[in-house]
Formats: C-alpha cells, structure tokens, sequence
C-alpha cells in the first residue's frame, strides 16, 4: 500500500512536470516562431526599400493576423535586425461606425471609398499634417499596391486617439478606427518623432 502511495505521487510528480514543460515549451515554440515571421517579412520589406529607394534604416509592420488586443505594429530596426518598438494598432470597422461589435472579431479589407475598412498592402508614408484626433499629428499614407491605391484618396492616415490603449488588453479588443492604422497618444509621439528625422521615405506594411 505504502510503495503504491510513493508510485503515485511520483506518477503525478512527472505528470505535473511535464505539463510544465510543455506550457513554456509551447509558449517559447509560439514566441519564437512568430519571430521568426516577422524577420522574414523585415526581410522582404528591406528588399523592397533597396530597390524603391526608401528608408533602409527602419520600417513599420502590422500584422493583422494578431489579436487587435495584442501588440502588432513593430517597427523593426534593420541595422539591428531587432524590434525598435511594439504598440496596439486598430483596424477599420468596415461599417460607417467605429464600434460596431462584429468588426472587432475579425477585420475584413476593403480599397473601396467610404469602405471604412483598413486596406492589406505597402504604404509610402508620406507628409506630417494636422489631425483632428489624439495629439493632432497625421502621416498621409500613399498605397504602393493594387489592394491599398486609393488610400490617399480616402484620406488613410497614421494617427492616434486617446482610447487606444497604451499596452496589451488581450482579451479585450482595441477600439476601431474608419480605416486609418490608429495607436495611442503615447506611441505616436514616438513614431513622429523618428518619423520626423528621417530623409528617405519609410515603409509601412500591413499585412495578415
């Protein structure tokens, strides 16, 4: 009886242990490889602004397919092949309303006028102007590609509002915008100021 209590402890000892093992693993695996798919599309994106004679210091990726509630604008630093900065970044609604509840389960995509979808696709960002929202600063965004070309002509902008969190709220989502790569207050500073101090234009891409 007594050697059968040890074995189950024992037993239960490893099972604990291994369910250990496999929840950091799991989550190391799931780091590691979404990494890796970001330095790939850092990859691309460096390419890409060799050959179109934009910024090779840096550029911003978005990555749709992550959670509007999790970090997936990265500006990633390729000198240092490394993440300068991760930050929330909603998405468009796609329906006249920036809070529509179905919008924030899954964005769809749209070129379309008055779509207030959010458009896939490399971005020029272009001229520092006025902004009615956030900390009233605004990057016109100029489409690259047949599925965003008509962003200048919907007034797609980088800009920020004050209800986009700072930091992470998974699993709440972050607030819709009508199309625009939207971010907090606190990290547009950020963007304008190493937007502001640059002579080449500087990428944006946003993908899924």
């Amino acid at each position: 009886m007594k050697k059968t209590k040890q074995l189950m402890i024992r037993t239960l000892k490893v099972s604990v242990g291994m369910l250990f093992f496999m929840s950091v693993y799991s989550c190391s695996f799931s780091q590691n490889n979404h990494l890796s798919n970001l330095r790939s599309k850092a990859e691309e994106a460096r390419n890409y602004c060799k050959v179109n004679n934009m910024n090779t210091d840096f550029t911003i990726l978005v990555d749709m397919n992550i959670h509007s509630g999790k970090y997936r604008l990265f500006v990633w630093d390729f000198k240092g092949d490394s993440v300068r900065l991760n930050a929330i970044c909603s998405h468009g609604s796609c329906g006249g309303s920036p809070h529509p509840k179905t919008a924030y389960e899954q964005p769809l995509f749209s070129n379309k006028p008055q779509s207030y979808c959010s458009s896939l696709g490399k971005y020029k960002v272009g001229k520092r102007g006025y902004s009615n929202w956030g900390i009233h600063v605004n990057y016109k965004l100029h489409g690259l590609e047949s599925t965003n070309d008509n962003a200048y002509q919907r007034i797609i902008v980088l800009h920020s509002w004050e209800h986009v969190p700072d930091q992470e709220v998974y699993p709440e989502y972050a607030p819709n915008s009508l199309g625009c790569p939207m971010v907090s207050n606190k990290v547009m500073k950020l963007l304008d100021s190493i937007l502001q101090d640059t002579s080449k234009p500087v990428m944006l891409w946003i993908y899924n």
